[in-house]
């Protein structure tokens, strides 16, 4: 067993500029005058992207659409049973990274077990702290199930997330958002859990940050970064010589993840900054003029996206009665318009969103 975690990483032009587009933010951001009806609205849709995206990665077979409905109605999907769970579970874990940062901390042990608790647990309350797994885990590539990676045994984990936690703590002048990065690799290195691991590296990276001044009120999903670079986050995250522990992993260069998740954060940053901003730019008298622009179809279709960011010609279809080809016909159109934007070109599973000048309607929309 490594005697402690002492992470190796060298910080790029590319990450140090990263680093002060993130630090950039933040100042603007304390600036921005965001009234808290809008800072409810952009943080539940943020949760709701977190909980979507970060089980997404697992292989959750929920839409965002489907997520929305699971947490705000309880609504049921035959046969989804375990996707549904999966929801409930990283959603609930939110609300208490949300909880611990309030109070200001700590992190220990027992926090990170009562995380993946939730996590595991499908959001039920009173679940006690999970104990490390007491056996081997391997992780394999779904196509070969060759080996991609194994962890440490079983026996060295209680120490290694004991020296983990202390380095989490300990004050230096190492950045927050590199330690944030550390902290997500390495758990994900010693993998304590049979399953999990990957949901609970997440959400303790958030908290991490919401603790160390770098929550922007909770309003950034780093998850819908990963999701949208799946395999830059797998390949990040897959350092050193072997896929064994003990043979190259612990002492390895991980630059290459830093270099990744700061860019992430940098982005997830950059996407909330601008949406505060637009927020803050159109008052309701602007609103209501660009509303005026709309046609009676266009205003009607509106309320679908204040549960989500996308929707798909069979939610049109179903909102306005017409038939499958018309629906898409008109959404087509949209797009032509400047008022659609597609997410998704699979012709079957086509998908859209909002062009950006219409965004930030949907919170304008609650008022009225």
């Amino acid at each position: 067993m490594s005697e402690k975690f002492n992470p190796q990483f060298t910080i790029t032009p590319a990450t140090a500029n990263a680093l002060m587009r993130i630090e950039a933010v933040k100042q603007v951001f304390t600036s921005l005058p965001i009234t808290p009806q809008m800072i409810a609205h952009l943080r539940e849709t943020a949760r709701l992207f977190s909980t979507h995206y970060s089980t997404m990665i697992e292989g959750n077979r929920l839409t965002q659409e489907q997520v929305a409905k699971v947490i705000e109605n309880g609504q049921y999907f035959p046969g989804r049973e375990r996707d549904q769970a999966e929801v409930k579970g990283y959603y609930a874990a939110l609300d208490e990274v949300e909880r611990i940062a309030k109070r200001g901390g700590p992190i220990t042990e027992i926090v990170i077990q009562k995380l993946h608790a939730l996590v595991v647990g499908g959001g039920k309350t009173q679940l006690k702290p999970t104990p490390y797994r007491d056996g081997q885990n391997v992780i394999r590539d779904s196509r070969s199930q060759g080996i991609v990676y194994m962890p440490p045994e079983a026996k060295d984990v209680p120490g290694l997330m004991k020296q983990f936690v202390a380095w989490i703590v300990r004050k230096d002048d190492l950045p927050i958002p590199v330690r944030a990065g550390l902290a997500h690799y390495q758990f994900a290195t010693i993998h304590p859990y049979y399953d999990g691991n990957g949901r609970t590296a997440r959400l303790l990276t958030t908290l991490i940050l919401h603790l160390n001044g770098y929550g922007l009120k909770g309003l950034y999903a780093l998850e819908e970064y990963y999701a949208r670079n799946l395999t830059a986050y797998y390949k990040a995250l897959t350092v050193g010589s072997s896929h064994n522990y003990y043979m190259g992993r612990a002492e390895a260069d991980v630059t290459k993840w830093i270099v990744y998740f700061i860019e992430g954060m940098a982005e997830a940053f950059e996407k909330v900054r601008d949406q505060a901003q637009r927020e803050q730019r159109w008052g309701g008298k602007d609103q209501t003029m660009l509303l005026r622009t709309l046609d009676a179809k266009q205003r009607k279709v509106l309320p679908l996206f204040q549960n989500t960011q996308e929707i798909g010609a069979k939610d049109v279809a179903i909102l306005f009665g017409y038939a499958p080809r018309t629906a898409s016909l008109l959404c087509h159109k949209w797009v032509d318009a400047g008022f659609f934007e597609i997410t998704s070109k699979s012709k079957k599973t086509r998908r859209y969103k909002l062009a950006k000048d219409y965004e930030a309607m949907i919170s304008y929309l609650a008022t009225i």
